[in-house]
């Protein structure tokens, strides 16, 4: 008989629309309520990634992250057993809100990448609330910069995430009302209890095989108004893919120019290196200091495609002009144009 009853107060409290002015403003347990039952469980968000996961070094890209809530109810106990029919509509209202304890409110997620080759450079993502079963309705987007020179492989990633959850519920009403042939829980409020929670969840990206470059030495000697001064630049192949049809370029600007701004390299495979010259002409105006010149090396990868690598600087250093020749040349000249000149008068007289 109290089974029915049970099941009739769960059964009219499902469909009624005519609770009076149900609340969900937390009620201290100090104010009144009852606690019918505990629910075992929580949330358990798990994080994917959404698209590519696959990067090329030296870029700055969006890395888009799906959540979704696998929280279930473990059991449940009761703690308290209804005796009369408001007491059965009462545990029956809070069953109903018990099985909310898997939702998940207010997550943030932070992304934390712990290798220096990966830097996240957006702050924390926020999803308002995350049912038990649901995905997130659109990605969450975290900004990521990785390494000029990264090494190609797997880079774990952190996705730390706070949330509420809720813990427990009671429930009060003053009476039952039956009026209009339709049971309502009179003055029927509902109190929570929330619960912190963290978790931090493993995601990783990778970083492409692909050809990367550094300068190893640079040697050139530059004077102010110098012309077709020579350098010689050591290129290495520091990445994990071979490149053939290497051309190394210069990107010139005052107070530099060339006409032999280009330098063949060929094949070259990973680890191996190649020494190219450029003849460069410095402005006569020239202020003496060191400065950077840049190149870059096109060439075709593994797959065939044209590829422009990283801006690499060229350290060169312009020295004041030396001293001029000319003056000390004229001043002979007019020398030995002088003592002629005496030479020949002193013939011209003995004559």
């Amino acid at each position: 008989m109290r089974f029915k009853l049970a099941l009739l107060c769960f059964s009219f409290l499902t469909l009624m629309t005519l609770v009076v002015q149900a609340q969900n403003t937390y009620i201290p347990y100090e104010l009144g309520g009852d606690n019918y039952y505990t629910m075992y469980g929580s949330p358990a968000i798990s994080a994917s990634v959404a698209g590519t996961d696959e990067f090329d070094r030296g870029d700055t890209v969006t890395l888009f992250v799906d959540l979704t809530n696998y929280g279930r109810i473990l059991g449940f106990k009761e703690d308290l057993t209804p005796d009369n029919p408001k007491e059965f509509a009462l545990a029956a209202a809070e069953l109903q809100e018990e099985y909310k304890k898997t939702t998940a409110l207010g997550i943030t997620a932070s992304l934390v990448s712990s290798s220096p080759q990966v830097d996240v450079k957006s702050g924390d993502q926020v999803v308002q609330a995350l049912k038990s079963g649901d995905k997130t309705q659109s990605p969450l987007k975290f900004t990521l910069k990785i390494g000029e020179h990264a090494p190609a492989g797997e880079y774990p990633l952190d996705l730390n995430l706070s949330y509420d959850y809720q813990d427990n519920v009671r429930v009060y009403a003053s009476g039952l009302s039956t009026s209009a042939g339709t049971p309502t829980l009179v003055n029927f409020r509902t109190s929570y209890v929330y619960q912190k929670a963290n978790q931090s969840v493993p995601i990783s990206i990778m970083v492409k095989k692909q050809a990367d470059f550094e300068i190893t030495t640079a040697k050139g000697i530059f004077s102010v108004g110098g012309k077709k001064a020579p350098v010689e630049v050591t290129y290495r192949n520091i990445g994990e893919d071979p490149v053939r049809d290497a051309v190394a370029r210069l990107s010139i600007f005052k107070p530099f120019s060339s006409t032999d701004d280009q330098a063949f390299i060929g094949t070259l495979e990973p680890g191996e290196e190649r020494t190219v010259l450029f003849r460069i002409d410095i402005d006569s105006d020239a202020t003496p200091k060191d400065y950077g010149i840049n190149s870059e090396i096109k060439y075709t990868d593994v797959d065939g495609e044209t590829v422009i690598s990283q801006s690499m600087k060229i350290p060169v250093k312009v020295k004041a002009a030396s001293a001029s020749l000319l003056l000390p040349a004229i001043v002979i000249l007019v020398i030995l144009a002088a003592a002629g000149g005496y030479m020949y008068r002193r013939r011209q007289k003995k004559a």
